[in-house]
């Protein structure tokens, strides 16, 4: 399954996700998508990413990561953070990440793959059937963006 939504959310880069130099230390940058995840499961489900992982103890660890940097992001820097579903499998599903600048330019982007598992057993398990639905009609469900996030 594929689908042409790209949920978003403008960020302003934070001095303490910067290093000496001024520019994102490069694992914030994986702190910043987490909590996009986040955002964007709190879109699709009325229980959100803490209902997911909470309430039914369900994981979303990252099982596969490929990353290019492509120019510097600074302190104070106006960028967008884009997420893009590439696919819905049986047990995992495989994100698109983007961070532009608000001129456009591309940061970064990867792929990030993750697989739903049991955080009882830490097994893999299918995909529930509530987040796929939402997934495949995201647009719809998750038309109740922030002011500063977008589907």
């Amino acid at each position: 399954m594929s689908t042409t939504h790209t949920f978003r959310h403008r960020h302003k880069i934070h001095f303490s996700e910067c290093d000496p130099a001024g520019i994102v230390f490069y694992p914030q940058y994986f702190v910043l998508f987490n909590d996009l995840i986040e955002r964007w499961v709190d879109a699709l489900l009325p229980d959100g990413y803490h209902g997911v992982i909470g309430a039914r103890r369900l994981g979303m660890p990252t099982v596969h990561l490929e990353v290019d940097f492509k120019a510097i992001s600074r302190f104070g820097d106006e960028v967008w953070l884009e997420l893009e579903v590439v696919r819905v499998g049986s047990k995992s599903i495989t994100l698109a990440w983007r961070c532009t600048g608000a001129d456009g330019e591309l940061r970064m982007a990867a792929t990030q793959t993750i697989v739903m598992t049991s955080l009882d057993t830490h097994l893999a398990i299918s995909v529930p059937d509530d987040l796929r639905a939402a997934i495949e009609h995201g647009p719809a469900l998750a038309d109740r963006p922030s002011p500063e996030t977008t589907v």
